[in-house]
């Protein structure tokens, strides 16, 4: 009797149930729908900004703007996933980010550059969403295998956002005949994809992970009403009982130096090539290897993280985005393959860096509170 209890508690501890399985199989299909949209904004965002503005001086605010917008955005998605599941809080994200996305078509159509910051602002909520998906992929994850869930959804975001970037030139001749602005095109894309994520999302996220885990951890509650699982960062913990309270300052600085790191190179990487007089295709595909640099990688980045620990991956993530910039800096101008590899070395950098600080706070942070804190 006691073998077997034990036995129970095992699987449990490393299986995932068939709830989980479905909700992965659904954000799989909504990711590679929404990703698409992610794409727009880092492949022409600048260069919009550059030929409405007449200069490259202020090509980076697109960046600021959607970086911004999808920090709030994710901070507000947090808080909505807590009270009414993640199914509310990510469809909600994707049709925030489909609206911005219009706006900004319609901003570059009648050429108002306050208008295409605003719009930027709320097509943040996009991008926010994207990220925050990877989150619902670990809530009903067995604490073994949470580094793999995330990266599972991850990895879904790359079919469409390295499809997104390879077909500038097709929504910008779309956008050409409907007569809008070529560089709006990929934001146009933008808006389908966002809306079909969000449609797949409610209509099939059924049940909603995060609502079966909260009421699965109030049916395990102690009889003094408080729950017997506790905030773990591996499964190592959970089974020793052992938490980390410097575990979530531990994550969040982890993310927080990967994306200031992967933002300040990535975003001059359009206005760099086009300098260099390459064409609006070049830019396409760099960022397009750039983009499968930091989202393929992920099942690797997973296992690396439930088999090592998220420290030696954030170690292996600086190492690897040190790489990337010294070789971006030192690329010869002439080279576009010698800038791809920086490009792709800083997308592992922050894939590496993202997957050990995404599973470090999901494993720290308490069900009553997960969602919420995930978002800040």
């Amino acid at each position: 009797m006691t073998s077997r209890a034990a036995g129970s508690s095992r699987v449990s501890l490393t299986e995932d149930a068939p709830e989980q399985r479905r909700t992965l199989a659904v954000l799989l299909l909504a990711q590679i729908l929404s990703g698409a949209g992610l794409a727009a904004g880092i492949t022409v965002g600048a260069l919009l900004a550059e030929q409405m503005l007449g200069t490259s001086r202020w090509s980076g605010l697109p960046t600021v703007f959607f970086t911004i917008g999808s920090a709030a955005a994710a901070i507000v998605l947090g808080r909505v996933s807590q009270r009414f599941g993640r199914r509310a809080g990510l469809s909600g994200g994707y049709l925030i980010g489909a609206l911005g996305s219009v706006g900004v078509v319609v901003a570059a159509s009648i050429g108002n550059v306050v208008l295409l910051f605003a719009s930027l602002l709320v097509y943040g909520a996009g991008a926010a969403t994207n990220l925050q998906a990877r989150y619902a992929g670990a809530d009903l994850a067995a604490p073994s295998r949470r580094g793999r869930a995330v990266s599972i959804v991850l990895i879904a975001t790359a079919v469409g956002a390295i499809l997104g970037p390879n077909l500038v030139e097709l929504t910008g001749a779309v956008a050409g005949s409907l007569g809008v602005p070529a560089l709006a095109g990929p934001f146009m894309l933008a808006v389908l994809a966002y809306v079909s994520g969000a449609v797949v999302l409610w209509l099939l996220m059924r049940p909603d992970p995060l609502l079966l885990a909260q009421r699965r951890a109030a049916a395990t509650a102690s009889p003094a009403g408080k729950p017997t699982g506790r905030p773990l960062t591996s499964a190592a913990a959970v089974e020793s009982g052992r938490t980390w309270s410097w575990a979530l300052a531990a994550g969040a600085g982890i993310m927080i130096i990967t994306q200031l790191i992967m933002v300040a190179i990535m975003t001059i990487t359009p206005i760099h090539i086009e300098h260099h007089g390459y064409a609006i295709g070049v830019t396409g595909i760099v960022i397009g290897a750039h983009v499968a640099g930091m989202f393929l990688p992920s099942p690797f980045s997973g296992w690396l993280v439930d088999r090592f620990g998220y420290l030696t991956v954030a170690v292996a993530a600086g190492i690897t985005l040190l790489a990337a910039g010294l070789i971006a800096a030192w690329a010869p101008v002439d080279s576009v393959a010698t800038l791809v590899l920086a490009l792709v070395l800083l997308g592992v950098g922050w894939n590496l860096g993202l997957v050990s600080g995404t599973t470090l706070v999901t494993n720290a942070a308490p069900l009553a509170t997960r969602a919420r804190t995930q978002g800040v």
